[in-house]
C-alpha cells in the first residue's frame, strides 16, 4: 500500500516530516519536520502548506503540457548557452501559460483562506519552489527553482505558483539536472506556502551549523541584513558576520567569538504600492543602518541555540534561513523565526583525515581584494561579464569576474576557473556554489569589476585567511596534502603559534596540543586600529578645542559606529579576537600573551601620538610588564583584562591562560599580578595560570624568584639572543652577529629549564628557534621541555623530528 498522502494536492506542515521528500521536496519535508518536532523545543517555524509533487504531475497531465515540454527539449545541449538560453525560455512559457485544472486552483485557494483565518486577511506569503530531488548530499539544488515574497490574495497566488511550476526549468536547473545525472522529468516541483516573517522593517539571514571556510563543526556561523532575506542569500549586499562557539554554548554561556559589521549598502522590504510592479523592492539603508550590528547579542545566541537543536535533530550539519519579524501584526514583534533548513553539502561530504594546503611561492601586484571563500588559488584570464545573457561568451578555465552571481550564472560558475564578484557575503549563493564546486572565490571587493580588466591574466587566492586577493598576473604557487593519521604522539608537546584569530578554525585541524603563544598585537592591530587611551578618554578628545584631538574622536566614531561606549569596543574586540583562537583549540590550553607593542607601534594606532614618548631605543624601553602598572597605561591595560575576562566568565573559555612578557623583575611580576587580581583575573581561580616569557637574562638569572610567583615559564628566544648580545633585532646593521643556536643563548636556556625543572613548574618555547631550525628542536628535547609552540607552517615537520628524537632518547609518549 503506498503512502495515504500520495494523491493529496495539498498537505500542511503539521501533515509531513523530513521522509516525505518524495511528495513535498526538501524544503517542505524540513518545515513540515521543524514544524511538528522542534516547535516544543522552542524553534519557531510560521505556519504553512504545500502545494505537492502529485499536484505539479496532475498539472503537466490534466493540462496536456508533458509532451510539448518533451518537445522542447530535444536536442538539448548544456555546454552550448544559446542552446540552453533558448529550450529554457520555450520550457518555462509553456508551463506559465497553462490552465491550472479547477480542482487544483480551488485546493490552493482554499488553503489559503484557512491561512487568512489563522493570520488575517490578505495574509503575506512566500511560495517557495521545493524540488523532490533538493538537498541530497551530493547534489545541492539549492536556489536552482525560483522564490516570490509578499504574496497576497488567491490571483497572486495561482501566478506565483505557475512562475513557481515554470522555475523547475530555469536555464540553471536544467544545466545542474543534466550534470548531476538527473532526468529531466525525474525531478518533480512542490511549492511552498509559507506565512511570511515581517523581516522587511526588521532583518534576516543565513546560518550555518558549521564554519563555511574551514569546515570547524564547534562554531555555528551567522549572516546577517536588514531587510528580507533574499539579498543575503542572492549576495545582493555585504552582510553582518557572526561567530558563536557551540560546546559552551550548550552549557549556558555566552561565547559570540566574533562579530563583524558588513556594508548592507541596500534592503528589500515591501512595496507598499506594488500595481503594476513587483511585490517587493530594494532601497537604500542609511549610515546609521550600514554601522550599526543588525541583531542583539541575545539574538545572536538565540538563533545559535536553535541552529544546534535543529543539527542535533537532524543529526548533520545545516545551512538554515532564519528571519526577524519587526512588524509583527500578525505574527509578533520582533519575534525570531527559522523559514528554511537543509543539510550543508560542502564540508559535511569531505572526507576527514587529509588536508590540502595552498602557498603562494612568490608575490605580485594586488588588483583588488574582498572575503575569501574556501582556502584554495586559482588562475587565469579575466571575464569580466556585467549580465547573464552574456555568459554564453565564457570559456572553460577563465576566471569570472561580476557583480554578483545569483543561481542563473551557475551554467558557467562549474567551468570557471576561479570566481570574483563585487557583492555578496560569505553565505550568499555564489560563495556556496563555489565552496561546492571547489573553486576560489573572492566576493565583496565592492567595485573588482572596473579593477581588473577583461583578458588580464589574475591569480585569485583565498589561501591567506579571511581576506582574498586578487593579483596582477598568473603567480606560481604550490599545494601541499598531508595524510594527518600518520602523525607520531611526542612527550613533548608540540603547541602553536597564533595571532590571526580568522585562522584559529583551520590551523587547530593540523594536530597539535594546544596555543603556546596567541599574540594580542595583531588583535589590537588590525581589529582595532586604535590606541586604548584614546578610547579610555573619548569624551575629552570629542570636547576638546584641538582640532587634532576632535580628528582622533572622529576617527574613533567612524570605527566604532556600533557602540556608544568607546572603551566597550575595545573589550569586545579582545574577548572576540582571544575567544576565537581559544574555540578553536578548545579546551587544551592557549596561552594568551597580553599586549607586547613597543612606544613606536602604539604610537602608530590612532591617537597613539597622543599618548606615546619618542623613545631612542623602544626595543628595551617602555613595553610589557612596565606598562600594566604604570598610571599612565593602567586604564588602558584594565581594557586589556576585561576583554580576557569577558573570554574566561562569559564565553567560557576557561582554557585560556596569560602571560606576561618583557618582565624585568619578580617586582615588577608582582605588580602586574596585583593589577590582574583587581581586574578578576585572580592567579588560580576557574583554573587560571600564569606564565612568565623568559626573554630577558634576568629572567634566567632569578629563574627561582620568578619561579615563586609564577605557574611557569615560557621561552622567548628572538628577545633572549637580541639581550644576551646586547643587539638591536631591530638593526640590520648588527642582526647577522648571532641567534638562538649560539653556545651562550643555549647555556641560558639551559640554565632556565633546569631551574624550572627542580621547582616543578611548566617550561615551553615560542620563540622562532625551533621553527626554523629542526636541530635546535632536537636540542630542547634533550633538554627535556615540556613544549614547543611553533608557527603552523612547520608543526608537521618538527613533530616529525621530535617524534624521531624521543625515540632515540627512549622517551615513551
Amino acid at each position: 500500500m503506498g503512502n495515504p498522502h500520495e494523491q493529496e494536492l495539498i498537505l500542511w506542515f503539521d501533515e509531513i516530516g523530513i521522509g516525505d521528500v518524495p511528495l513535498v521536496g526538501g524544503k517542505n519535508a524540513s518545515l513540515g519536520e521543524m514544524h511538528q518536532k522542534l516547535t516544543s523545543r522552542g524553534v519557531e517555524v510560521p505556519n504553512g502548506y504545500a502545494i505537492t509533487a502529485y499536484a505539479y504531475q496532475y498539472l503537466l497531465k490534466e493540462a496536456g503540457i508533458e509532451q510539448a515540454i518533451q518537445d522542447a527539449l530535444d536536442g538539448l545541449d548544456t555546454h552550448d548557452m544559446r542552446n540552453l538560453q533558448e529550450r529554457g525560455e520555450k520550457v518555462r512559457g509553456i508551463i506559465r501559460n497553462a490552465e491550472f485544472p479547477q480542482d487544483l486552483r480551488d485546493a490552493v485557494i482554499e488553503a489559503y483562506r484557512k491561512m487568512e483565518k489563522e493570520y488575517g486577511e490578505g495574509v503575506d506569503v512566500a511560495v517557495r519552489s521545493s524540488a523532490t530531488a533538493e538537498d541530497l548530499p551530493d547534489a545541492s539544488f539549492a536556489g536552482q527553482q525560483e522564490t516570490y515574497l509578499n504574496i497576497r490574495g488567491p490571483e497572486a497566488l495561482i501566478d506565483a505558483c505557475k512562475r513557481c511550476f515554470a522555475s523547475l526549468f530555469t536555464n540553471r536547473a536544467i544545466s545542474y539536472r543534466h550534470d548531476k545525472g538527473f532526468g529531466q522529468f525525474d525531478v518533480y516541483l512542490s511549492i511552498v506556502v509559507q506565512k511570511m516573517a515581517r523581516s522587511d522593517s526588521a532583518s534576516s539571514g543565513v546560518m550555518f551549523s558549521i564554519d563555511t571556510e574551514s569546515g570547524f563543526e564547534d562554531a555555528v556561523f551567522i549572516t546577517a541584513a536588514w531587510g528580507l532575506g533574499e539579498n543575503v542569500v542572492q549576495g545582493a549586499v555585504n552582510p553582518d558576520e557572526y561567530y558563536v562557539f557551540k560546546p559552551t554554548l550548550k552549557q549556558g554561556k555566552r561565547p559570540v567569538v566574533s562579530k563583524k559589521v558588513g556594508s548592507k549598502e541596500i534592503k528589500m522590504i515591501y512595496n507598499a504600492d506594488p500595481s503594476g510592479g513587483e511585490p517587493v523592492k530594494n532601497i537604500e539603508t542609511t549610515p546609521e543602518e550600514r554601522n550599526a550590528y543588525v541583531i542583539s547579542d541575545d539574538e545572536i545566541l538565540k538563533l545559535a541555540e536553535w541552529a544546534c537543536i535543529i543539527e542535533d535533530h537532524y543529526g548533520k550539519a545545516m545551512d538554515i534561513e532564519w528571519a526577524k519579524d519587526g512588524d509583527g501584526v500578525e505574527v509578533g514583534t520582533g519575534r525570531l523565526f527559522i523559514v528554511q533548513a537543509r543539510p550543508e553539502t560542502v564540508h559535511s561530504q569531505v572526507a576527514k583525515g587529509t588536508m590540502e594546503t595552498y602557498r603562494l611561492k612568490e608575490k605580485g601586484k594586488v588588483i583588488a581584494e574582498g572575503l575569501a571563500v574556501g582556502t584554495k588559488i586559482g588562475q587565469g584570464v579575466a571575464n569580466v561579464i556585467e549580465e547573464v545573457i552574456d555568459i554564453h561568451d565564457f570559456k572553460k578555465g577563465e576566471v569570472l569576474v561580476t557583480d554578483m552571481t545569483d543561481p542563473d550564472w551557475e551554467p558557467i560558475m562549474k567551468i570557471a576557473g576561479a570566481i570574483v564578484t563585487n557583492r555578496g557575503g560569505r553565505t550568499c549563493h555564489a560563495a556556496i556554489i563555489s565552496r561546492e564546486l571547489g573553486i576560489p572565490c573572492v566576493i565583496g571587493t565592492g567595485n573588482g569589476t572596473q579593477l581588473i580588466k577583461a583578458g588580464q591574466e589574475i591569480t585569485v587566492s583565498s589561501a591567506e585567511g579571511e581576506t582574498g586577493y586578487i593579483y596582477e598576473g598568473l603567480l606560481d604557487f604550490e599545494i601541499e596534502r598531508l595524510d594527518l593519521g600518520d602523525l607520531p604522539k611526542t612527550k613533548t608537546k608540540i603547541m602553536m603559534n597564533l595571532a590571526i584569530p580568522e585562522k584559529a578554525f583551520t590551523e587547530c585541524q593540523i594536530p597539535n596540543d594546544g596555543v603556546g603563544l596567541a599574540r594580542e598585537e595583531f588583535i589590537i592591530n588590525s581589529h582595532i586600529g586604535l590606541h586604548p587611551m584614546a578610547l579610555v578618554n573619548y569624551e575629552e578628545l570629542k570636547n576638546s578645542s584641538d582640532p587634532e584631538k576632535r580628528a582622533v574622536a572622529a576617527k574613533i566614531d567612524e570605527k566604532t559606529g556600533a557602540y556608544k561606549d568607546k572603551r566597550q569596543f575595545f573589550i569586545d574586540k579582545v574577548a572576540e579576537g582571544v575567544g576565537r583562537i581559544a574555540a578553536g583549540f578548545y579546551p587544551k590550553d592557549v596561552i594568551v600573551r597580553l599586549s607586547d607593542f613597543k612606544s613606536n607601534e602604539y604610537a602608530n594606532l590612532v591617537g597613539g601620538p597622543l599618548y606615546e614618548p619618542e623613545e631612542e631605543n623602544p626595543m628595551i624601553g617602555w613595553r610589557g610588564a612596565s606598562r600594566y602598572y604604570d598610571p599612565k597605561y593602567r586604564p588602558a591595560f584594565e581594557l586589556e583584562c576585561q576583554g580576557l575576562l569577558k573570554a574566561r566568565n562569559d564565553m567560557g573559555l576557561d582554557n585560556i591562560k596569560v602571560m606576561v612578557p618583557f618582565c624585568r623583575t619578580p617586582e615588577e611580576g608582582k605588580k602586574v599580578i596585583q593589577v590582574l587580581r583587581e581586574c578578576g583575573l585572580v592567579q588560580g581561580e576557574n583554573g587560571l595560570e600564569l606564565y612568565v616569557m623568559c626573554e630577558i637574562p634576568s629572567n634566567v638569572i632569578s629563574a627561582d624568584a620568578f619561579a615563586d610567583i609564577f605557574d611557569g615559564f615560557s621561552i622567548g628566544s628572538n628577545d633572549l639572543t637580541q639581550l644576551t648580545y646586547g643587539l638591536d633585532r631591530d638593526s640590520g646593521l648588527i642582526a647577522g652577529i648571532a641567534d638562538e643556536r649560539n653556545e651562550s643563548v643555549k647555556e641560558m636556556i639551559r640554565m632556565v629549564i633546569a631551574t624550572a625543572k627542580r621547582r616543578g613548574k611548566k617550561i615551553g618555547i615560542c620563540g622562532q628557534g625551533p621553527s626554523d631550525f629542526p636541530d635546535f628542536a632536537t636540542f630542547l628535547v634533550e633538554l627535556g621541555i615540556d613544549s614547543m609552540s611553533l608557527i603552523p607552517d612547520t608543526a608537521v615537520k618538527t613533530r616529525l623530528a621530535v617524534a624521531e628524537k624521543e625515540k632515540e632518547l627512549g622517551m615513551t609518549p
